[in-house]
């Protein structure tokens, strides 16, 4: 099972973000506020907060970690890992009193999605990264995720994971092929398809399916899928809106064809070969959710230290063995391919862990939600999603 398949978080309806959102001026802190002593060289410590199932486990004992245990052995730096993060808004909620009152989170390193990332950097809630301290991630860092709108340059954040959005479908019951987001909308599958519930997680495909380069689409896009979304919840035709629950409904055949995470499906299929993912002629979303270093940790090295033993290529290959997502280090997939176990060397030619160059070409970063635009489009969506 994978994290994902688990917990994900749902949209942008909680309090705290909604705070984020509006970009609470007393809430920014400015550069020069975000730095704390850094005890890194005297304490060899560190703590890290991340998802469940989002790192690679002991087969014989689940509370090891060999990729972190492999860290500690060679730096020796011990790291306090815990699964906090159930959720980006819940999260947010349990860490932004501290930060917007310039305290420490006691936390040096956390996991978050983009879309919540991306609040994080507008109200200057993370600390910039020292590049020339991570040759690795300067090296390995696939170039499709290096810069995103929400961060020139990733100067805060690094891809832990990346994914893909697209469309899963059982081809073995539907009896055709799904090609385009406009072949939801068939007669055919009426009452059989589900969207995802949560706003950041659903509207680029959606725009996508209508010719939009999400990454500089406008409101004109947003409130036009609003009114097709709509008028297809009237007809019947979107069955429902779902968290990942959608892997049952796909799973049991209930729904023939759902918008969904790449990194589910590749669960999915060893269950069942009948489901397949699609990356859509018009196009899918990429997105990561990305290490970042809060304001006044403690341990800002050892944490920037960490990031880089993930980015190396023999390290990031193995993470990818376990977690089954778009790995963000293209490296990997030669370390991978060389394996003697079949199984392993199989996983360097699946494209949604290494996407190949015509796969590339159909995946886009979407633009983020601006704090001006959030609350009135969260309104909206949330208003036909039933939230």
């Amino acid at each position: 099972m994978s994290r994902r398949s688990l917990l994900r978080a749902l949209g942008a309806g909680a309090a705290g973000a909604t705070l984020a959102g509006c970009g609470v001026p007393a809430a920014f802190v400015e550069p020069g506020d975000r730095a704390g002593h850094d005890s890194s060289a005297t304490d060899h410590t560190l703590h890290f907060a991340n998802w469940p199932l989002y790192i690679d486990t002991d087969d014989d004992n689940e509370s090891k970690r060999p990729t972190l245990d492999a860290f500690s052995k060679r730096t020796g730096i011990s790291v306090t890992y815990t699964e906090e993060i159930n959720d980006n808004d819940e999260f947010f909620g349990k860490i932004s009193p501290a930060l917007m009152n310039r305290q420490q989170t006691g936390r040096d390193l956390i996991v978050i999605s983009d879309w919540m990332a991306a609040r994080f950097v507008r109200l200057g809630w993370v600390q910039e990264m020292d590049r020339a301290k991570q040759p690795n991630v300067a090296k390995y860092l696939d170039p499709q995720l290096r810069s995103p709108a929400f961060d020139e340059g990733r100067l805060h954040s690094v891809p832990w994971q990346s994914g893909i959005t697209g469309i899963a479908y059982n081809r073995k019951r539907l009896g055709r092929e799904i090609r385009s987001t406009g072949d939801l909308w068939a007669d055919d599958l009426r009452g059989r398809v589900t969207l995802l519930s949560g706003l950041d997680e659903s509207f680029a495909l959606l725009m996508q399916g209508n010719g939009v380069d999400i990454t500089r689409w406008t409101s004109d896009d947003f409130h036009e899928i609003c009114e097709q979304t709509e008028r297809r919840v009237r007809s019947k035709h979107i069955r429902r809106f779902t968290g990942n629950d959608y892997i049952k409904d796909l799973a049991t055949g209930d729904v023939l064809a759902c918008q969904a995470y790449s990194g589910d499906v590749i669960q999915l299929q060893a269950d069942n070969p009948d489901i397949e993912f699609v990356v859509p002629e018009e196009g899918a979303e990429l997105w990561a959710e990305s290490l970042m270093i809060p304001n006044l940790a403690r341990h800002k090295r050892n944490a920037e230290r960490l990031i880089d033993h993930y980015y190396d290529p023999e390290i990031a290959a193995e993470l990818a063995t376990w977690v089954n997502y778009v790995c963000p280090v293209p490296a990997a997939r030669d370390i991978l391919a060389s394996s003697k176990d079949e199984e392993t060397a199989a996983l360097a030619e699946d494209p949604l862990i290494f996407p190949d160059d015509t796969m590339r070409q159909r995946l886009a970063i979407a633009r983020d939600i601006t704090s001006e635009e959030r609350t009135g489009f969260a309104k909206k969506w949330n208003s036909i999603v039933g939230l």
